[in-house]
């Protein structure tokens, strides 16, 4: 199954999305198509030989525009920009519209006032009433007319249409009127142009609103800088960003962004990653510590050697990840998307069903007219469509901005109902720096042990292998390279070094390899209690051990006790021994403390808590062990300074080592949630309203056009709520 992303033009309202989705969804080779009224975007996933131009043309004879989004960051960031051009050229000419219309529109208000107000004749004449909503028509009732031709040429229906045929009804029907030289008859001028002015200051504010909804996707693009200035021979040489290759060499200058990820190969500065990783203070950086695209230098040059680039940089991966969560729809959603497809032609049929009862069963053609308008109008369902994408683009835009990764909507749904967060412990609940305590060597010989255990581990990127290694070298040992190293998945690992077998890990890895019980447990005697226990190995015999101990993170109790507030239990998952978990299970304040577990015993156990409280669990992890329990979990969170494994299987990343983010994911998630729901509830009761009452006359068709504009602007504007937001903020 492969994937392709088309960017979407022309769309204005749900029944628009739904269309497209079904024109697409009828192509052979078409698995699923999911359509982001908010973002503009159409996700196509197919399961069969289907070209892109084959898609293009589907959605361009449903009456639509469409680009093929690239895959090539520099292409797409120029793509989104002229995109970008677009929308503003589009608001600006909107706003234009809008003030030309309102302008006649107020004119023609005022000159029909005592006709309105029933004191009276109107203070212009009917011809002049035509005019001014004719011009009106002509600056606004245009661009609804047009995407309504589209839209029916492609054999579907959408807002513009219901707009459209209101409207028109309205003008034709009194143009008519006039013409006939029915002085007496009423007329519907004021009407049409009230409403398409209205109408068109809803498109106008929700333009903006949906333009602040995608900001945060907009300035993560923003922060990767154009240029970057690489290192030769012959002194610093400018060229495009998008062109640097794994293995240059930048010059970053002070007060200027990193234009890759990389490492310093010389020269020491403040680095400000505020608005990459969330911290607020600038950190120092020098020779061998890595950076990020898109943070700024501080106060002094750095070399710095590049090692990812383009997507592959963190602050690529941030951005592909919000833009695939904004693109995806929720469950909810698509039962949304599929309401407004028969949501259009069954308004229809409620006016016309509207207007024939006025005229056959009350004898008043003239209120069914006006009554038949206002059902027209009211029934756009323009906050039906953007309920989901607006509140989903700007929670996930806040989160982002916080520093923590929603993967996709299904997300949103899953971090509902959470009872149980369980976590790692190694490099989650602790800082991930361990350090040796003490070294013990059966045969006295603690160096040679050491030089040994640390050749096996040399290439290691877990903290407590780095630890040993460490250790070793601080200790004056020179450190070779075992050969053969393996993992012995969730227990260590074994190679040989000078032709000897040798195996490094915990006590299963241990026993595993024939070490009785006794020996086991004298050895890990004298290692002491509350540390992590390595036991070294040489040609199957038990040779030593070391212990190492870690600090738990400084904001892990803060976040344990956020989420007991929550009326959330918690609990440690690790493969460490008893001792070494309830030291820092006890410090932070875990609930349930479970120590010695193989990964498949992790997944094994969440499903037990889940199983005991009857709700969601969620496992918070960094390691490649942890892989297995973040995908079991409901919502697997990890943390981004771990191993990539551990990212791809989560739900959630979290983009800094703060634990307290934790909660403030499930907040956000849930608030998220809420505003969709909220939205929601707003459409539907919007329309449950506002239909019967234009169809029964007590709505006028500019108070429906009024309503329907504010229903749209409304539903943005609370989403818009979210993007206020932030981490420990009630």
């Amino acid at each position: 199954m492969s994937h392709v992303v088309l960017d979407i033009s022309g769309m204005t309202c749900a029944a628009c999305g739904a269309r497209i989705a079904k024109a697409l969804s009828r192509i052979d080779g078409v698995a699923d198509a999911e359509v982001n009224l908010a973002v503009e975007r159409a996700t196509i996933e197919l399961d069969g030989e289907v070209t892109p131009q084959r898609l293009i043309e589907a959605v361009e004879k449903a009456g639509y525009g469409a680009t093929l989004r690239s895959s090539s960051e520099a292409r797409r960031r120029l793509a989104d920009a002229e995109r970008e051009a677009m929308r503003l050229a589009d608001e600006r000419q909107t706003l234009l519209r809008f003030s030309g219309s309102a302008i006649l529109s107020l004119a023609l208000v005022i000159g029909t006032l005592p006709m309105m107000l029933g004191a009276g004749h109107s203070w212009i004449s009917p011809w002049t009433e035509a005019g001014l909503a004719a011009g009106v028509m002509l600056l606004s009732g245009t661009r609804f007319y047009r995407e309504a031709f589209n839209a029916v040429r492609g054999g579907g229906a959408n807002m513009a249409v219901l707009v459209s045929l209101g409207t028109s009804v309205a003008f034709f029907a009194s143009l008519v009127e006039v013409a006939r030289g029915n002085s007496h008859a009423h007329l519907y001028f004021e009407a049409a142009a009230v409403v398409l002015t209205l109408v068109m200051l809803g498109k106008y504010l929700e333009a903006r609103a949906r333009r602040g909804a995608g900001a945060a996707l907009a300035a993560l693009g923003r922060l990767q800088p154009a240029q970057a200035e690489v290192v030769t021979a012959e002194g610093p040489r400018t060229v495009p960003a998008s062109a640097l290759v794994s293995g240059d060499v930048v010059l970053v200058r002070p007060g200027t962004r990193f234009p890759s990820d990389g490492v310093v190969r010389s020269g020491r500065s403040s680095v400000d990653e505020a608005l990459v990783t969330g911290e607020s203070l600038p950190v120092e950086r020098g020779e061998g510590d890595a950076v990020l695209t898109g943070t700024v230098n501080g106060e002094a040059p750095l070399e710095v050697t590049v090692t990812r680039v383009g997507e592959d940089t963190r602050l690529g991966r941030m951005a592909r990840l919000v833009e695939e969560a904004q693109t995806g729809n929720a469950p909810i959603q698509r039962l949304v998307d599929s309401i407004s497809a028969i949501f259009v032609p069954a308004i229809l049929a409620i006016a016309v069903a509207t207007f024939l009862a006025w005229w056959l069963g009350l004898g008043d053609p003239a209120g069914g007219l006006a009554a038949t308008i206002a059902v027209l109008v009211i029934a756009c369902p323009c906050a039906l469509g953007l309920a989901t994408p607006t509140a989903l683009v700007a929670g996930t835009g806040s989160a982002a901005r916080a520093g923590i990764l929603i993967r996709d909507i299904e997300t949103l749904e899953r971090a509902g109902g959470i009872e149980v967060v369980a976590f790692d412990k190694t490099g989650t609940l602790t800082l991930g720096r361990p350090t040796v305590a003490r070294a013990v060597a059966l045969d006295g010989d603690a160096r040679s042990m050491l030089g040994i255990a640390a050749a096996i581990e040399a290439t290691s990127e877990h903290p407590l292998g780095k630890a040993l290694v460490a250790h070793a070298r601080s200790q004056g040992i020179a450190v070779t390279v075992g050969k053969g190293v393996r993992a012995a998945y969730g227990q260590g690992l074994t190679g040989t070094v000078d032709g000897k077998a040798v195996a490094v890990g915990n006590e299963r890895l241990a026993a595993g390899l024939g070490t009785s019980p006794p020996e086991i447990a004298a050895l890990s005697a004298r290692l002491g209690e509350g540390g992590t226990l390595a036991f070294v190995l040489i040609d199957r015999k038990l040779a030593g051990g070391v212990s190492l101990v870690d600090e738990p993170r400084p904001e892990a109790k803060d976040a344990i006790a956020a989420l007991h507030r929550r009326g959330i239990r918690t609990a440690m998952l690790t493969g460490d021994n008893e001792a070494a978990a309830s030291a820092i299970g006890f410090a932070v304040g875990i609930d349930d403390i479970r120590a010695r577990l193989q990964p498949e015993e992790k997944v094994a156990v969440l499903n037990s808590l889940a199983g005991q409280r009857g709700g969601g669990t969620a496992f918070v992890g960094d390691g490649v062990n942890d892989g297995p329990a973040l995908a079991a979990a409901r919502l697997g969170i990890a943390l981004s300074s771990g191993a990539d494994v551990a990212r791809e299987a989560a739900a959630v990343t979290l983009m800094r080592p703060d634990l307290r983010l934790v909660p403030a994911a499930l907040d956000i998630a849930a608030r998220t949630r809420r505003t969709i729901r909220q939205n929601l509830g707003w459409a539907f009761v919007y329309n449950l309203i506002g239909i019967p009452l234009a169809a029964t006359g007590l709505l006028s068709p500019m108070l429906a056009g009024a309503a329907m504009a504010l229903s749209s602007v409304s539903v943005v504007a609370n989403s818009l709520l979210l993007a206020r937001w932030t981490p420990g903020r009630s």
